[in-house]
């Protein structure tokens, strides 16, 4: 396994300052943010010239980009107009990754809020889509990877599984994030790897505690929770609740080579984590620990 940067952890950092950083903590790669008013991210004005000069930065540094972080989520939904500007935002990010060598695209399964309605029908759209754009990453060996997270249609591990399965490609599997699972239904990691062993493509790294007992989690947003609606607080990895010890053991249990993707979430919730030099780097010797156990 191998351990990425995701600049989600460096907000006060352009996409380069942030590779330096976790090229000096000894990581192996970069997940890079796509989207417009985010510092440490690519741009939709960021040009061909200047993502393959970064690519050859990159390359010196010898860092791999191990993925490229799309936020559309309207890909199950029904109006025509909206679900065309997600699809248009993964193309871009397809050529984003063609461009850097990075073979994975981070997905969310559509947009599904508390109240939502029409389940099969956005459940149908999102696989019909999906199929449409894991047919066009696939001529370049790109994966889609369709994250467990809220307020998408993939939360927890089995409606993951099930839709990753009916989309039926081989390019398209899971990013397994146990965090997210863990403060939005606790199901355990145990259960979460086998149900998932065979599509788990990419997995997400952070760490958290409980802010209260017994608070319901709940979110407005597909991205982010904001400060009224948190039940819990982001942590350095290895000073929170997730076994990451025993996760990552089971993990290679089911023969796991990938990437271990350290989204530390300074970017959403700065008041709860250090800097990126001391949190992140902190994270990855950590990360590194365990796996020189194994």
């Amino acid at each position: 396994m191998k351990i990425a940067g995701h600049t989600m952890g460096t907000p006060e950092l352009t996409v380069l300052e942030a590779a330096q950083l976790f090229a000096d903590a000894g990581m192996d790669a970069i997940e890079i943010i796509y989207q417009d008013g985010y510092k440490s991210a690519l741009h939709s004005n960021t040009s061909e010239k200047e993502i393959l000069g970064l690519k050859r930065k990159l390359d010196i540094m010898g860092l791999e980009v191990s993925g490229i972080v799309s936020y559309a989520s309207g890909y199950n939904l029904p109006n025509v107009e909206k679900r065309e500007a997600a699809v248009n935002e993964c193309r871009k990010c397809i050529t984003l990754a063609r461009l850097l060598d990075a073979h994975n695209i981070r997905i969310y399964g559509g947009t599904f809020l508390e109240g939502d309605d029409c389940f099969e029908e956005k459940r149908k759209i999102l696989v019909d889509t999906m199929r449409m754009l894991a047919d066009e990453a696939s001529q370049y060996d790109i994966n889609l990877v369709i994250e467990n997270h809220f307020n998408t249609m993939t939360t927890g591990p089995q409606i993951t599984y099930d839709i990753v399965k009916e989309i039926d490609r081989a390019n398209v599997g899971i990013l397994y994030d146990q965090a997210n699972i863990g403060f939005l239904s606790g199901e355990d990691y145990k259960k979460c790897i086998e149900i998932q062993k065979d599509k788990i493509y990419y997995v997400h790294v952070k760490d958290f505690k409980f802010k209260a007992e017994g608070k319901k989690f709940k979110a407005s947003s597909v991205t982010h929770v904001s400060e009224e609606e948190r039940a819990v607080v982001t942590r350095i990895v290895g000073e929170g609740i997730l076994p990451w010890k025993e996760i990552i053991k089971g993990l290679q249990e089911i023969g796991y080579t990938g990437y271990l993707s350290l989204e530390y979430e300074r970017r959403w919730h700065p008041m709860d984590i250090p800097d990126a030099s001391v949190g992140m780097v902190k994270s990855a010797n950590y990360l590194r620990s365990i796996l020189n156990e194994l």
